[in-house]
């Protein structure tokens, strides 16, 4: 069960599968806060599937490295999945 103990309340079930099934709409994104990332994956059309892979991403996160990095603080707006931030 994905943990929703963090002060945004953000879920990693929700923004991974938001992540594979509307990857190309960059639709994570936009639920997680990084709202530029999100026009990049919507006007690229997903990057060749750079959506898609940050979704098994975010399903493969820890729960404890998704509340540190996506509940515990407010992602930069040009922030990806894959980047390493705390």
């Amino acid at each position: 069960m994905a943990s929703e103990s963090g002060g945004r309340g953000k879920n990693k079930t929700t923004a991974g599968i938001l992540g594979i099934l509307l990857s190309s709409l960059g639709a994570h994104h936009f639920y997680l806060g990084s709202t530029t990332s999100g026009v990049i994956l919507l006007l690229t059309c997903g990057l060749c599937g750079l959506g898609f892979v940050e979704g098994i991403l975010l399903l493969m996160m820890s729960d404890e490295d998704f509340d540190a990095k996506y509940n515990q603080r407010t992602p930069e707006s040009l922030e990806f999945v894959f980047q390493k931030k705390h």
